[in-house]
């Protein structure tokens, strides 16, 4: 009973602080899905008192309500832009040492893998679609015992893997934060992750029954709302549907406090708990338990937990838009069709309001009255075209997306080329904002994949991670292996840089020959990395023969922390030498020290025989 009371005790409190927060958030989520139907290109709806989004209809039957769509190009050539932001990260050592030279790179490659078997690229290419209409978005970074390689089997014959990394997109609509007044993540005391699943899922998942639920969801679907005098249009809208036998799931992350040393962890689906436990992920820096969620904004606002929007931002003048364009065919409808003044009762103006007046027709009115006439309706005044210019201005200064940037056109009066050198960079600069977002969301989920790995991959694992020389590598390595709080994260900025423009930087640093040696040659290794900068990629099957020896000598240091390894007759012992030199002198655990120490007189051992060999075989060629 005292379990019983407990449960529900925590299930009570839980759903009473989320919908607490869910009414605060709720003028945050009309706007998001008003955003969500304008670039979708449902713009005659609007947000009522109560906070639904409804459609208003048309006044008069002869009403244009054609969508001229500015908003959905402007949110592409935005995502365009964006697009060109790598995920790649790169770690840099703390220091010179060759510990932490070696850590940076193992770190680095494992990054890169964990980021490709995540499909990190193509989770950042949804989250800037995310992030530009409803202006922010989140990561959930996690461990999943059931990803990895199988390394044995339970009792019941169930797979048991060595775990791996798990990066989630969120919607906004998932993530309820404490107060949504805090300005980030390390604000939060807790973060609930809210999601509906169907019945099925939560018995598989967590092999729970619970009852079902009736849920309202997002979906989309057509409305004709559109058109004008004589036809009709529809459009997408972006609305609310049920989903039947479902429920709503609630994972609460809870910071440690003095009550919970180590934080709480708590999934309840729909009044049912699930799981109460310590929070199981030390994602704070040295060890600190911590909350799992990486946040990306377009726009940050100071005063919300949630980013701005564009879109939000030429709402107005997208409807003002619509409505100059529309009232223009409205005018230009009157002057080609033309009104018609009728006495009273001199015509038969049922017929004339279903036929009109088309060509040939017979005109009959009663005798004594005045003949029908066309009014005159004048033509457009010049007011509409003028309006309508500084409207589209009006886009332009509040996105920052020239026509420039939108059409890949430069302005008919431009022709220099370092007014157009400007005028991109300004188009970059007003973008810079959400494409430093994505650099920093990128390096925090670097940290929290290199946290988790140094906290779950207790034992050996293997990876295969591609190297520096393109080739594929197997390496064996664990969590102790990686360093997360003593190195720098980077991403590569491409936003203000065009391939076009580093390959001229390259050709320009050519002519100046840095690539050339003392000599004024340039050696083959350069000439191919210089090939790959250029974007041509590596055009030579056949490596460097030092550096493949320095690559093998690189793979033995690694070896030789576990177990010994015997050098080859045909290495070239004086580069082997070098790089197992490089790797002792910072090196503190003493067995591997003496393994590499006994690897490297046998290293010089053999070089020493290798020179009398060859001492001797010069003398007999010599005597011959």
């Amino acid at each position: 009973m005292k379990d019983l009371n407990f449960a529900e005790d925590i299930v009570k409190e839980i759903l009473q602080d989320f919908d607490r927060i869910s009414e605060e958030r709720k003028s945050l989520e009309s706007g998001w899905r008003l955003n969500m139907n304008f670039v979708q290109g449902n713009q005659y709806c609007e947000i009522t008192p109560v906070g639904d989004i409804e459609d208003y209809g048309k006044q008069y039957f002869w009403q244009e309500r054609e969508v001229f769509n500015h908003i959905a190009p402007i949110v592409e050539t935005r995502l365009a832009k964006l697009g060109r932001v790598q995920a790649n990260v790169s770690v840099r050592p703390f220091s010179q040492d060759e510990k932490d030279i070696n850590v940076a790179k193992l770190s680095t490659n494992v990054l890169k893998t964990i980021s490709e078997e995540n499909k990190l690229s193509e989770l950042l290419a949804q989250s800037n679609i995310w992030s530009e209409i409803c202006g922010s978005v989140f990561f959930k970074v996690v461990w999943n015992a059931d990803k990895g390689r199988a390394i044995g089997e339970s009792k019941n014959k169930k797979l048991i893997k060595e775990g791996d990394i798990d990066i989630i997109l969120c919607p906004p609509y998932e993530i309820f934060p404490d107060k949504i007044t805090n300005n980030s993540i390390e604000d939060c005391k807790y973060i609930y992750h809210a999601k509906v699943y169907s019945i099925d899922e939560v018995k598989e998942l967590w092999n729970v029954q619970v009852e079902p639920q009736t849920l309202q969801v997002f979906s989309f679907d057509n409305i004709n709302n559109g058109g004008g005098l004589g036809y009709s249009a529809s459009n997408s809208r972006y609305a609310t549907s049920k989903k039947e036998n479902s429920c709503l799931v609630i994972e609460k992350f809870e910071r440690p406090s003095k009550d919970y040393p180590n934080g709480r962890h708590i999934i309840i689906a729909g009044e049912k708990l699930i799981i109460v436990e310590d929070l199981p992920y030390q994602t704070e820096q040295d060890g600190g338990y911590g909350l799992p969620f990486v946040r990306k904004t377009s726009l940050d606002n100071v005063t919300c937990f949630y980013g701005n929007s564009i879109v939000e931002r030429i709402i107005p003048i997208q409807r003002a838009y619509n409505g100059i364009k529309n009232k223009k065919h409205e005018f230009m409808n009157r002057i080609a069709m033309g009104v018609l003044a009728v006495e009273d009762g001199s015509v038969d103006t049922d017929n004339l309001e279903e036929e009109g007046l088309s060509p040939g027709k017979v005109l009959i009115y009663r005798g004594g009255c005045n003949p029908p006439k066309m009014l005159n309706m004048g033509s457009v005044p010049s007011e509409f075209d003028n309006e309508e210019a500084r409207l589209e201005d009006t886009f332009v200064n509040i996105t920052g997306v020239s026509e420039f940037m939108r059409s890949s056109s430069l302005p008919a009066n431009v022709t220099s080329g370092v007014a157009i050198s400007l005028l991109q960079e300004q188009d970059d600069t007003r973008i810079s904002m959400s494409a430093e977002s994505i650099r920093n969301a990128v390096k925090r989920i670097g940290q929290l994949i290199l946290r988790l790995y140094k906290q779950f991959a207790i034992s050996r694992r293997l990876k295969r991670i591609a190297g520096d020389n393109g080739e594929v590598q197997l390496l064996y390595f664990q969590g102790s292996d990686l360093a997360a709080d003593d190195l720098v994260f980077d991403t590569d900025n491409e936003l203000n840089e065009t391939p076009a423009n580093r390959r001229n930087m390259v050709l320009e640093l050519v002519k100046m020959g840095m690539f050339r040696d003392s000599n004024g040659g340039m050696s083959e290794r350069n000439r191919l990395k210089l090939l790959e900068m250029l974007g041509f990629g590596n055009w030579e099957s056949v490596q460097d023969i030092n550096e493949c020896h320095r690559v093998k000598a690189q793979k033995e240091n690694i070896t030789l922390a576990t177990k010994e390894v015997s050098p080859m007759e045909y290495d070239n012992h004086e580069l082997h030498i070098d790089e197992h030199i490089k790797s002792i002198i910072n090196e503190e655990n003493q067995s591997i020290v003496t393994r590499m120490d006994k690897h490297i007189k046998e290293h010089q051992m053999l070089k020493i025989m290798s020179n009398q060999t060859n001492m001797l075989m010069e003398d007999n060629n010599a005597g011959e």
